[in-house]
């Protein structure tokens, strides 16, 4: 019997959850599954982004950000209601890559990328 993946759960770091918590929800459409002062777990459909808060100091020493990419089928509903929501402008669609697929990637607020991609 085979392995059946289902979805990822990118645990991303946050310097400020509540933050956090309310860009995912207005700019990007997560809902919140729950949360403390130092983790929350969010999920949009089939999709779960973990949060957990970092210094980034040396102390807590995962500097810059993480990168994620969220395969789907039919980009582009996704892609305008990002844009609708002034998370993205159209111009970061990137139609018919080298690599075969269509996508765009935006960064929130800990400069964690984030990239939707639909291989063609």
């Amino acid at each position: 019997m085979k392995t059946e993946f289902l979805e990822i759960s990118p645990v991303l770091p946050s310097q400020d959850i509540d933050r956090d918590v309310n860009w995912y929800e207005e700019k990007v459409g997560f809902q919140l599954l729950q949360k403390d002062n130092m983790y929350a777990v969010m999920r949009r459909e089939n999709l779960c982004i973990h949060l957990q808060w970092h210094a980034d100091t040396e102390d807590d020493p995962l500097l810059g950000g993480s990168v994620i990419k969220i395969f789907v089928k039919n980009l582009m509903p996704i892609f305008n209601e990002l844009v609708e929501r002034g998370t993205i402008t159209k111009k970061k669609l990137s139609l018919n890559t080298p690599w075969k697929t269509n996508e765009f990637g935006f960064y929130d607020l800990n400069n964690n990328s984030i990239f939707f991609v639909e291989d063609i």
